[in-house]
């Protein structure tokens, strides 16, 4: 008898912890959540493809919320983290991919590298930019525009559209960032083969030979660019417009930009759990918290970001944005991503450095 009126007491304690609290996230309180939040800990390895001094901005926000994650940063460009994640599919080292081209997370995508996931805003972000199965998300907008040296030129002497580039008066004046490793510079030339018809890459092609006949070097990661343009080893690049602000308004180099006439390639950098991640809840804290509309108006007025929610009203953008004109060139970004490889290959075999 005593036995059954422990069982039963302990029965009628349990009822009543249950019923305490309002109901969350599969039968958790409100107040177990906050602690799960608060108590989070452990590690967080990040692959990106985002700027030094980006991530060291972000990571410290993120930890001030999350004091106890242990945050682990591996940068390189957005092509070698594909073919890194790639390699590591069996036995994933990262958790969480930030920064990364559409056409790099729509491979990755197919190839099952990256994890499902429907995030809180999902409703917040266009169907454009993001996977329909949840598998990738674009955090930011990057036009990818004509970059110039302030010292030398001005937007209005130098180059005005893409093919003002192939003009003599810019021959051995152009620099550009080494194009395989970079997410940024495989969508800027891909871009410019498909501009001129995707069905006929041989004209785009000659296009990109023309171009190489003007470049003078190519820099084997941004810091190097940026070194080549302060020099005047160069005074004109290709790069993206986010880039440039950073290294101009908060690191005071000799750099503006141009955007093109015709139009700029947009490209959205985006982000996604990698799959079979070994700290997916710490991931997907961590997703939460870059896409938080505090987090996005922060980043836009200290870091030059253009978010892709769609809840951001432009009047709450600083002052930068305001007068923007995002003119995009017309392209299919799916047919990008299954021809990039490919147009790649060939710049790389066929045209890299015979142009002179």
């Amino acid at each position: 008898m005593l036995l059954v009126f422990l069982l039963l007491f302990a029965a009628a304690c349990s009822a009543d912890k249950e019923e305490g609290g309002t109901a969350t996230d599969e039968g958790k309180t409100s107040d177990e959540n906050v602690t799960k939040d608060e108590e989070a800990s452990g590690k967080l390895v990040i692959y990106t493809g985002r700027d030094e001094s980006v991530v060291e901005k972000v990571v410290g926000m993120f930890n001030e919320k999350y004091p106890d994650i242990q945050v682990e940063n591996l940068t390189m460009g957005a092509q070698q983290i594909l073919e890194r994640v790639r390699g590591e599919k069996a036995n994933p080292q990262a958790d969480f991919w930030w920064g990364g081209t559409q056409s790099a997370m729509m491979v990755a995508a197919d190839e099952d590298l990256l994890l499902p996931f429907k995030p809180s805003f999902d409703d917040a972000i266009a169907a454009e930019y993001k996977d329909p199965e949840g598998r990738w998300y674009g955090e930011m907008l990057l036009p990818e525009v004509i970059m110039i040296n302030s010292d030398v030129l001005t937007p209005e002497t130098g180059p005005q559209d893409w093919d003002d580039l192939l003009k003599p008066e810019w021959k051995d004046k152009i620099v550009i960032r080494g194009v395989l490793a970079s997410g940024t510079m495989r969508t800027i030339y891909s871009s410019m083969i498909y501009r001129q018809g995707a069905d006929t890459p041989e004209k785009g092609y000659e296009w990109l030979s023309k171009l190489d006949a003007n470049t003078k070097d190519y820099a084997q990661d941004p810091t190097n660019l940026y070194l080549k343009l302060v020099r005047q080893e160069g005074t004109v690049s290709l790069w993206n417009l986010q880039d440039i602000l950073l290294q101009s308004k908060l690191n005071n180099q000799p750099f503006d930009y141009i955007y093109p006439e015709s139009g700029a390639p947009i490209l959205v950098d985006a982000v996604g759990i990698v799959n079979n991640a070994k700290n997916e809840a710490n991931a997907k804290l961590f997703y939460e918290f870059l896409f938080d509309p505090d987090v996005r108006a922060e980043l836009a007025e200290e870091l030059y970001q253009i978010p892709t929610r769609s809840d951001i009203a432009k009047e709450d953008m600083p002052d930068w944005y305001q007068d923007l004109d995002l003119k995009a060139l017309d392209i299919d970004w799916a047919v990008m991503a299954e021809k990039e490889a490919e147009w790649m290959e060939h710049w790389d075999s066929n045209i890299k450095g015979k142009g002179k």
